[in-house]
């Protein structure tokens, strides 16, 4: 770095960046956006007149030289947007003419420099974004010209200081992401010079000051994400320059003041997620300028005001998840302007507003789950930019619109739950930009149109619950993206078309409780993605295919198929022709004793000879023929192959092998409860269903079952032993008296047919025991409770999951704990009840990759190092996924 020098020895001063005065010492020095890196060099302290540094948007990470409270001379300092750590130089506040310092967007720790009071001409004060700790310096009141004063996004903590009343000057005010807390100051009402005020994503808590209402400039306040409690204050009527309030995501009580209504100016009103009750002011549809009015989530009563978006260029409105009622208000989109009608949740009636039909802006129309009666209007399917369609669990009849076809922007429709009629809208699964098309639950006929060539889009298409009829479209597989089908409960007849099998991203697949006739086509089981099939209930006939998810498909799945037989289920009955011809050949002997009858009238003596021999020679055969069939299919004896010492026989095991005894069925088996009385013991018996290749392959499923009879763990239940003939395997476990099987076998060791849901399963019992310390079945939870049903009974119970963890873990760092949350919640989604309700492993990684906290820190020895930390302004989509 140059030197000062003598105009005539100053080449420098025609340096990109540098200004120098008349005497040829460098005044200005702005580097900013060059892509800049490594360190500032302490030589920095030599230019004595520098009043401009500017060093913003670079990578420079290293700490800033100390050497800079040297520059008394220095107005304006600027190094935002880059990654300097350590504490920003003390001394500045030396340099009395300095009127501006911004170090936002840094990682900059330690506490903010108390001396900065001294320079009272001070006008912007802007630390944001960095790793501050601690509370706002008291020194800070002298700055009496100070206009913009930006903390936001550290880590500061205590009370906002009274003394910020005393900061007449100030404009904006930014503290929100940082974890003050107790009130906002009341002596903030004394700013009047005030405009912007940002207090949101804190811990705040107590009323909102009526003192707000003081504040004649103020434009925008921003509270959200706190814990505030209390009313509204209606003072905040008289803050007449307000065009945003955002008082969201709180704990406000009360009703929505009428006072309100009088802030002429405002464009922004976000309420949701309180605790509002009453009713919504009739007069805030007389605000001229309100574009964005989001109320949901709270319990307002009564009906929308009638005249609201008549007379303002209203953009968003979201009142879902409350309790009004009423129809809606036909003038919403009266300006042309509505993007985002959002409704559900309620309990409007009443016909859908023809004029939404011509709302060209409409991106989104969500109504569902209301008592919306009438037809659904003409005209949807023509709006240009709607994108989303959702009109489910309302009384809606009539036809679907033939123009909801045509449309060439909606990617999501749902219209389920109603009482519509009539066919399917001939084009309205080939709109190009379609993914999700619901139409269940309805009265809907005919056939499915054979238009899916024209689907790149569709991931899910669920039609269930109908009257629809006839063949299941060839074309359907031409949905390459499609995850989710769902015919279930109509009237489908024909074979079910073989393509579907090959369908690459097909997950889940219901055509249960139809007319489907034929067999299962070979290599359904082969499906690339397929991992939830039910074809129970159709007049399916044949030999289950036994090939991949077919081999562990739950029965429950393919029951009310009568000709369904092997696989997974009973084998087919190998001597169906051998009955066959035992039938040809009694006909045959009918015949024979009718010529016989005939016989003995001719000649009663010959007769009576004749036919004692052929009496005995037809007694003979079949007794022949009974006896070698039964011995064709006789069983072989049962062993009995134990593993420790036991106190019944094969003979006790299969005595207890009978319905009355069955207390559970799976995928791989039937179990039973035994009990022998010599002496007396109770064990709990799996009878595996075995296919052919099964039995073909028999020596290696005992190699299987000899290893887990040898396992001792305390996660596995016990394997006693196990009897077999040649046909048959029974698995004896020792009996769980407070739960069952599928309860005690987390790792479902003994199944020996072990799905990817089965072990995403097992890895989120495996977490969990890593979360919080605990065994799967800890005495600590009680009787028959295991630690997925334990961590359960806290989510419904309202309790913290804080209480889970393993606290010689977790310790006193919050953010670690924030993190072991984040993974518990995995292990939630892991261990859900149903296997098609889990994710996958591929899921699974993401979201632990993502697991992250909001706010980024380092603890050592189990204490948070606020320090270290940083906000992170993006939420985990782990929290997204429950």
């Amino acid at each position: 770095m140059p030197r000062n020098a003598s105009e005539n020895q100053s080449p420098h001063c025609n340096w990109t960046g540098i200004w120098c005065n008349s005497k040829g010492f460098v005044e200005r020095l702005d580097l900013s956006n060059m892509n800049l890196t490594g360190n500032i060099s302490d030589h920095i302290q030599d230019l004595h007149s520098l009043s401009f540094l500017n060093f913003s948007c670079n990578g420079f990470d290293s700490s800033l030289p100390r050497e800079l409270r040297t520059l008394t001379s220095l107005k304006t300092i600027d190094v935002s947007q880059n990654n300097f750590v350590g504490s920003f130089p003390t001394g500045l506040g030396m340099a009395s003419g300095l009127t501006s310092v911004n170090a936002s967007s840094n990682n900059f720790s330690g506490y903010l420099p108390e001396d900065l009071g001294n320079a009272t001409s001070l006008e912007s004060l802007d630390f944001r974004g960095s790793f501050f700790e601690g509370s706002i310096p008291g020194s800070f009141k002298n700055l009496q010209k100070l206009k913009f004063l930006g903390l936001s996004g550290n880590n500061l903590t205590g009370r906002i200081p009274r003394e910020i009343g005393q900061l007449a000057s100030l404009e904006t005010i930014i503290l929100g992401y940082n974890e003050f807390e107790g009130e906002i100051p009341e002596e903030i009402g004394n700013l009047t010079n005030l405009r912007y005020l940002d207090l949101a994503v804190g811990s705040l808590s107590g009323q909102i000051p009526a003192e707000l209402g003081r504040l004649k400039q103020l434009t925008t306040v921003y509270l959200y994400k706190n814990n505030f409690t209390g009313k509204i204050p209606p003072e905040l009527g008289d803050a007449t320059s307000l065009v945003f309030l955002d008082l969201s995501d709180n704990q406000i009580s009360g009703e929505i003041p009428v006072e309100l209504a009088e802030l002429k100016n405002l464009q922004l009103l976000n309420l949701m997620r309180n605790q509002l009750k009453g009713t919504i002011p009739t007069k805030l549809g007389e605000l001229t300028k309100l574009e964005v009015l989001e109320l949901w989530k709270n319990f307002l009563t009564g009906l929308l005001p009638e005249n609201l978006g008549q007379n303002s260029p209203l953009q968003w409105l979201d009142v879902s998840s409350n309790s009004l009622s009423g129809e809606i208000p036909p003038g919403l989109c009266h300006s042309g302007n509505l993007t985002k009608l959002i409704l559900f949740n309620n309990s409007f009636s009443g016909p859908i507003p023809m004029s939404l039909s011509t709302c060209e802006s409409l991106v989104r129309v969500r109504v569902q789950n209301n008592l919306i009666s009438g037809t659904i209007p003409v005209g949807l399917g023509s709006l240009p930019m709607l994108q989303r369609l959702e009109l489910a669990n309302n009384n809606l009849t009539g036809q679907i619109p033939d123009d909801i076809g045509l449309s060439t922007s909606l990617s999501f429709i749902d219209v389920s739950g109603n009482h519509l009629q009539s066919s399917l809208p001939y084009s309205i699964l080939s709109i190009p930009s379609l993914q999700i098309f619901m139409a269940s639950n309805n009265n809907l006929e005919g056939q499915i149109p054979d238009q899916f060539q024209d689907c790149p889009s569709l991931t899910l298409l669920d039609l269930s619950s109908n009257h629809l009829s006839g063949k299941i479209p060839e074309s359907i597989a031409s949905c390459e993206k499609l995850v989710n089908l769902n015919l279930q409960n109509n009237q489908f007849t024909w074979e079910i078309p073989k393509a579907i099998s090959t369908m690459p991203t097909l997950a889940i697949l219901d055509l249960s409780n139809n007319s489907l006739v034929g067999r299962i086509p070979e290599n359904f089981g082969n499906s690339p993605a397929l991992e939830t099939l039910n074809l129970s209930f159709n007049k399916l006939e044949g030999p289950v295919p036994s090939t991949g998810m077919l081999t562990t498909i739950n029965p429950n799945d393919l029951v009310g198929n009568a000709g369904l037989c092997g696989g997974i289920l009973p084998p087919c009955s190998p001597a169906s022709s051998a009955s066959k011809q035992q039938q040809n050949l009694r006909v045959k002997h009918v015949i024979i004793g009718f010529i016989v009858g005939i016989s003995i009238i001719l000649s009663l003596g010959i007769a009576f000879f004749t036919g004692r021999l052929i009496y005995k020679r037809w007694y003979l055969y079949n007794s022949f023929f009974y006896d070698w069939f039964n011995n064709s299919n006789k069983e072989w004896p049962w062993t009995l192959v134990a593993f420790q010492r036991i106190s019944f026989t094969s003979s006790d095991i299969i005595a207890c092998i009978m319905e009355s005894n069955i207390i559970g069925m799976g995928g791989t088996g039937i179990v039973y409860k035994a009990e022998a009385y010599r002496p007396h013991a109770t064990v709990a018996v799996k009878k595996l269903w075995r296919t052919e290749r099964d039995i073909e392959n028999g020596d290696d499923l005992f190699r299987e079952v000899n290893l887990l009879g040898r396992l001792r763990h305390r996660n596995i239940v016990r394997l006693l032993g196990y009897i077999h003939n040649e046909t048959d395997v029974l698995m004896v476990y020792e009996y769980m008296p407070n739960g069952n099987l599928g309860t005690a076998l987390h790792e479902y060791g003994y199944t020996l047919k072990v799905g990817e849901k089965s072990d995403i399963y097992s890895f989120g019992v495996v977490l969990l025991e890593l979360l919080t310390g605990k065994m799967p079945l800890d005495p600590a939870f009680g009787e028959s409770v295991d630690i997925v049903e334990w961590v359960r009974r806290k989510i419904r119970n309202n309790r913290a999951l804080e209480e889970a963890l393993d606290h010689s873990i977790a310790g006193h760092c919050k953010d670690v704990q924030e993190e072991m949350l984040l993974v518990l919640r995995i292990a939630i989604l892991c261990t859900a009840k149903l296997p098609k309700d889990r994710p996958s492993m591929r899921d699974v990684i993401t979201m632990l990759g993502e697991a992250k906290p909001r706010r980024k820190s380092i603890c050592h020895n189990g204490v948070q190092n606020p320090s270290k930390e940083r906000p992170i302004f993006s939420n985990s989509p782990v929290i997204g996924l429950l």
